[in-house]
């Protein structure tokens, strides 16, 4: 079974889904893996309190490009309620096989980026509350 699991990281790293920056995005974040150099931009475009696209673009290891690509597809479509909840067993249970702890950086590097941007922003782009993203946040700058 682990080799079917390894497959399907493979398959994620080799055609990624949702690779590519959108048009529009309300959300982009940068992130980075200091101690191995995974490079991660995630965007994200909101709509009524949903993800209604979401890309990345970055560079790395199997690991971390896999973990993007599967983050993307849960995310996509979702409310932000849910997407906020992700947490990094959820990240860890997609991928579906052991990471070894030197390892946890570069599988959970899409989900720290997106929890980062996230927690900037409290409210939805274009809100006027407090905390709401600044206009250069909305527009992905």
């Amino acid at each position: 079974m682990d080799s079917l699991y390894r497959d399907e990281i493979l398959e994620h790293y080799r055609r990624p889904h949702h690779f590519g920056l959108i048009a529009d995005a309300t959300f982009s974040r940068e992130g980075s893996n200091q101690v191995c150099g995974d490079r991660i931009n995630l965007q994200l475009r909101i709509a009524d309190g949903r993800v209604v696209a979401v890309g990345f673009t970055g560079r790395g290891c199997a690991i971390s490009q896999a973990a993007a690509s599967m983050l993307s597809d849960e995310i996509d479509g979702q409310p932000l309620e849910r997407v906020r909840a992700f947490d990094a067993q959820r990240v860890l249970e997609l991928l579906a096989i052991e990471i070894s702890p030197a390892r946890q950086h570069c599988a959970l590097l899409a989900l720290e980026t997106l929890q980062d941007g996230l927690s900037q922003g409290e409210n939805e782009p274009g809100s006027t509350e407090p905390g709401s993203w600044s206009e250069q946040e909305q527009r992905g700058l």
